[in-house]
C-alpha cells in the first residue's frame, strides 16, 4: 500500500512530500493561509484535471490524432454544511486534434484516469486519529 506524508509546518502551511518532490500546500486566507501554494481543493480538481490530461493525451500518441495544445479545464461549485465541491464538469479541447469517430473512446478513456475512477465508484474514506496515548501504545 503507497502512503504520501503531509506535514504541518505552522502557519496554516503544510508540506507533502511525494516521492522526491515536495509541494508547498496553504489552506484560504479566510483559514489563516497567506497563498503561499495551492489550497487543497484546488490540488485535488488539479489532480483529477491532470489525470485526465495525461491519459487523454496517451491515447491520441497511440491513435495517431494530434495532441498540440490539449486543455483539460475542470469547472466545479463549493458547496457549503458540508463543505465540498459539486458540479464538477471535465472540459477536453484538442485544438489540433480531429477525433472522428473516436470521441466516445476519448470520453471512456478520460473516464479510466485513476483519480476520476476513484471519485466516481468511492463509497467510503476512513479516517483514524491516533493521538499521543495512541502512538506511545503503538510504539511498544
Amino acid at each position: 500500500m503507497a502512503t504520501i506524508t503531509t506535514t504541518y509546518d505552522g502557519d496554516m502551511r503544510l508540506r507533502t512530500e511525494v516521492g522526491h518532490h515536495v509541494l508547498t500546500i496553504d489552506v484560504p486566507p479566510e483559514m489563516g493561509g497567506r497563498d503561499r501554494g495551492p489550497t487543497p481543493p484546488q490540488l485535488f480538481v488539479a489532480s483529477l484535471g491532470s489525470c485526465v490530461a495525461a491519459y487523454v493525451a496517451s491515447y491520441c500518441d497511440r491513435a495517431g490524432i494530434d495532441d498540440t495544445g490539449l486543455e483539460v479545464d475542470v469547472v466545479f461549485d463549493k458547496a457549503e454544511d458540508p463543505t465540498r465541491l459539486v458540479n464538477l464538469r471535465i472540459v477536453v479541447r484538442l485544438p489540433n486534434g480531429s477525433c472522428g469517430d473516436r470521441l466516445e473512446a476519448l470520453r471512456r478513456v478520460a473516464e479510466h484516469c485513476p483519480v476520476h475512477a476513484t471519485i466516481s465508484t468511492l463509497e467510503q474514506v476512513s479516517i483514524e486519529i491516533n493521538d499521543r496515548t495512541a502512538l506511545a501504545g503503538a510504539a511498544v
